[in-house]
């Protein structure tokens, strides 16, 4: 580190970052942290981190692999020919459509539960393999599936791993990403189940004219191979530097950081940056063991996942599953799993349903490539009201005019392809708000101790909402037509009321800084507890200056 930095090493964090902090009443700020490299442009100077956090995110790819497939197969003769269950005339077919299609969204509720007690204790890159191996059971399981029974467990299984991968990757990444970066990197998650349900929704229209039931079996199969290269390749990546400070592996942990910034250990800004974690991964630590006498035993594991509705966390659980929960009911899956069956509702034909549907998900992709570029600079916040509100108009003109003519197609095709362009104008609203911001948020918002936990509920909550809209959505286009897209259309704009209510901005913090925004006061005895950590850590810094110097 330079010389004219040293001294400022002695000092609290607090006292180096400003002055006027309060500390008397258990107020801190942590130092702010620039790499100098804004935005997703920043990505160029830091290709380690970006590569790992691609990789990662592929984690995402099946999930969206996923539903490119399923919303093809459940129109193919093969599939209902070998699941008869799922064809239009067999009794409660919309219930059984559904619940093979909610049944893997189920799994993954249940994975996501499981995923932080195993990321926390073997590391996260370890707990994404292990999320891999359930997913390719499930995936073969489907594949060779030959009942109806079959298959919905093999989806069950698939969906535990799909859960914990999808979960595992914004946790990881936005433990690796500087700050400047953070937000871009995790938008690579919702670009990559993008481009998964895009890759599945053309191979599968293209196996559709295979007379064998390798029609849907080799999609199917398909899916198990980039969930390997993510499990395996992940391992050629650093642990997250956040993960090591939490076990007490501080060397690696710093070697790590210094490795993903692509700078010495040395220097100025990685040394301040991991000062910042190892005093907030150490305060959270010495606050878990005066909480609990054995922090890592199964009865304390269920006390800090209700830790997550106390005053303290509230806010951060309130904002991580509400984001979530509006990116689900403002009916994107709806229309992904679905998109033939509403197209065909709109009066297009067998084959231009099929065509239109493919195309929602290149809608997805394009609107999500400037949200990659310019998520760090719109910010959060903003995204999360307009956005909503953006989303929400096309619901109620699509009411307006499926009340009209949806008697008649026929004779109001124009109003039909008016009604096929609001679902596209939705879907590039979402996929340039909600859908990377889902993703965004609850991976920023939680301190090191809480964080696998509030991901697992964020992505809990996208999952279970996710189940229901798949079990649902069949039963509500039969028992209320029009009145489909005015639901989707409410919950929209209550997004909008929650967003302006409750999110505050996270863009470009460190995840050490945004405590603060979610304005946290500590208690008295807490607040001793952090200056002494923040003056031990800086003091073993000043004194690891020294030595080197020596």
């Amino acid at each position: 580190m330079s010389e004219d930095k040293t001294e400022d090493l002695g000092k609290p964090i607090s006292s180096c970052h400003d002055e006027n902090a309060n500390t008397s009443q258990g107020t801190f700020r942590t130092i702010e942290i620039d790499y100098n490299d804004n935005g997703a442009f920043g990505t160029s100077h830091s290709p380690f981190v970006f590569a790992a956090a691609l990789l990662a995110s592929f984690g995402g790819f099946s999930f969206g692999y996923d539903q490119g497939v399923i919303s093809l197969i459940l129109v193919m003769p093969q599939f209902v020919d070998q699941f008869p269950e799922t064809g239009s005339h067999s009794p409660h077919h919309g219930f059984h459509v559904g619940l093979m299609t909610g049944m893997l969204e189920l799994g993954a509720f249940i994975g996501c539960l499981f995923f932080p007690y195993i990321a926390d204790r073997i590391s996260r890159k370890g707990a994404i393999s292990v999320a891999t191996g359930f997913f390719c059971v499930g995936a073969v399981i489907q594949t060779v599936a030959i009942n109806y029974n079959t298959l919905v467990a093999g989806r069950f299984i698939c969906g535990m791993g799909m859960g914990a991968l999808a979960m595992g990757a914004p946790l990881y990444i936005s433990e690796i990403a500087p700050p400047n970066l953070r937000g871009s990197l995790l938008v690579l998650e919702a670009i990559s189940i993008v481009i998964g349900a895009t890759i599945a929704y053309w191979i599968t229209y293209g196996t559709r004219y295979i007379d064998s039931s390798w029609s849907f079996r080799g999609p199917f199969l398909i899916q198990i191979f980039p969930a390997l290269v993510v499990g395996g390749g992940i391992h050629f990546f650093p642990f997250s530097p956040r993960w090591l400070a939490m076990v007490g592996r501080d060397k690696e942990g710093l070697h790590s950081l210094a490795t993903l910034r692509r700078r010495g250990t040395s220097d100025e800004t990685v040394q301040l940056e991991w000062k910042g974690i190892l005093t907030e991964v150490r305060f959270q630590n010495e606050l878990l063991a005066l909480q609990y006498s054995d922090p890592r035993s199964f009865v304390s594991e269920l006390k800090q996942w209700a830790d997550l509705f106390r005053p303290r966390y509230f806010k951060r659980t309130l904002v991580a599953i509400g984001i979530p929960f509006f990116q689900q009911f403002s009916g994107i899956n709806a229309f992904v799993y679905y998109a033939p069956t509403f197209f065909a509702s709109l009066g297009q034909s067998y084959n231009n349903s099929l065509i239109l549907s493919g195309l929602i998900n290149v809608c997805q992709f394009v609107a999500g490539i400037p949200t990659f570029l310019f998520l760090d600079h719109v910010g959060r916040r903003k995204l999360a009201i307009f956005g909503a509100i953006a989303m929400g108009i096309p619901h109620f003109i699509m009411a307006g005019i499926y009340s009209a003519f949806s008697t008649d197609w026929p004779a109001h095709k124009v109003g039909g392809w008016v009604g096929v362009a609001l679902i596209y104008v939705y879907v590039l609203c979402y996929a340039c708000s909600y859908g990377p911001l889902a993703w965004t948020l609850p991976a920023e918002i939680f301190p090191s101790s809480r964080r696998s936990k509030g991901v697992g509920i964020a992505t809990a909550t996208i999952w279970l909402s996710n189940f229901i809209i798949g079990v649902v959505v069949p039963q509500m286009l039969i028992s209320l037509g029009w009145g489909t897209f005015l639901f989707f259309g409410f919950f929209c704009l209550t997004a909008a009321v929650f967003s302006f209510l409750f999110v505050p901005e996270t863009s470009r913090k460190s995840l050490e800084e945004i405590a603060a925004t979610f304005g946290d006061n500590l208690e008295d005895n807490e607040a001793e507890i952090r200056r002494r950590v923040e003056r031990e850590v800086w003091a073993e810094a000043q004194l690891g200056n020294e030595d080197t110097s020596v």
